[in-house]
């Protein structure tokens, strides 16, 4: 296996590890106080929220992994393909969120038949993800060179040596929707600044459907994102000693047909009375008051031009399903 003796770290106060107390007690703080409350939503991805979660992408109402995998392995020679036609030209993946990576090795795997020498760069707050993603890349395509890096890239943007070939950067999963506009315009110009002209970018988006389509993604019959969802409050249980009753809150998932997102709230069934010991917090509960606890952003193919163009990238390629349910975008650096 081609890989770097040590991972390469970098601070990540903003986007806290998953198991810091001190974060979670900061995030309580700050939003559980306020009204409307909120939680950020990297609180939801503990090791049971992360398995839970790994459940929903298989879930029949979940389509955008699936759907974004049939792209990729329909579409992966012509993406790469797109960013250069020289072999000898080597070629470095940057993704940003890289998690386990059990998509990109479709994407890998067709950039080791068009160039001699490919370098894959996965960036992901969690090592412990990123050894997962490195052992299967490696296992799967032990000719690429991998150079991982522990960093949140939202808050401390990867800063890219001098590289003699093409950089392409990778960020899919849809996970830009996740941010607020300006968040997302600020990540990919962060990221537009660490390419040079003929880089690239390859981007996946969720588009805007027909909102049954949209709510049952986020609200699944089995109740496993539900599950997910509770899970957070489980999760303060567990770490913050709070006495959450689990029963007292029931998930809902909101499209907000003006912000274009759905959205996913705890909703309180009744007045509850919550302390949370650590946070040294008590917290009065209103019947049906919510904690807003994720957004999911959905984008049109303008709305999708607007934050490229307004980040300094100019679309090249787009490859979609046959329904145009989900996009990869291929934008490149002038």
């Amino acid at each position: 296996m081609n890989i770097t003796t040590d991972f390469q770290t970098v601070e990540t106060k903003g986007l806290a590890p998953l198991d810091a107390r001190e974060a979670l007690i900061d995030e309580v703080w700050r939003g559980l106080r306020e009204r409307p409350r909120s939680l950020v939503p990297w609180m939801l991805y503990d090791a049971e929220g992360s398995r839970l979660f790994e459940s929903i992408t298989a879930l029949p109402e979940y389509y955008p992994t699936r759907t974004e995998r049939d792209i990729l392995a329909s579409y992966a020679g012509a993406m790469i393909a797109a960013t250069g036609s020289e072999y000898s030209r080597p070629l470095r993946l940057l993704e940003l969120g890289a998690g386990t990576a059990t998509k990109t090795g479709i994407l890998l795997k067709a950039a080791t038949c068009l160039r001699n020498h490919v370098v894959y760069r996965p960036v992901d707050v969690s090592s412990d993800a990123l050894e997962m993603a490195c052992d299967s890349i490696g296992c799967l395509l032990p000719d690429v060179e991998l150079q991982p890096l522990v960093a949140n890239y939202v808050t401390h943007p990867p800063r890219l040596e001098r590289f003699y070939g093409t950089t392409l950067a990778i960020y899919i999963g849809s996970s830009i929707g996740n941010f607020s506009p300006d968040e997302a315009r600020t990540i990919l110009r962060n990221l537009r600044s660490e390419l040079r002209a003929g880089d690239a970018l390859l981007l996946g988006t969720d588009m805007v459907k027909d909102e049954a389509t949209l709510v049952r993604a986020y609200d699944d019959k089995e109740g496993v994102t539900a599950a997910f969802n509770l899970n957070l409050l489980h999760r303060l249980n567990r770490e913050l000693g709070a006495n959450f009753d689990t029963r007292c809150f029931r998930h809902q998932a909101r499209w907000n047909r003006l912000h274009s997102r759905i959205e996913m709230h705890l909703e309180s069934t009744c007045d509850q009375c919550v302390d949370i010991p650590a946070a040294q917090l008590r917290l009065q509960f209103a019947a049906l008051e919510t904690i807003h606890t994720e957004n999911s952003y959905k984008f049109t193919h303008s709305t999708l031009r607007a934050l490229l163009q307004d980040a300094g990238f100019s679309i090249k390629r787009s490859w979609t399903d046959p329904r145009n349910w989900f996009a990869l975008t291929l934008a490149g650096v002038e």
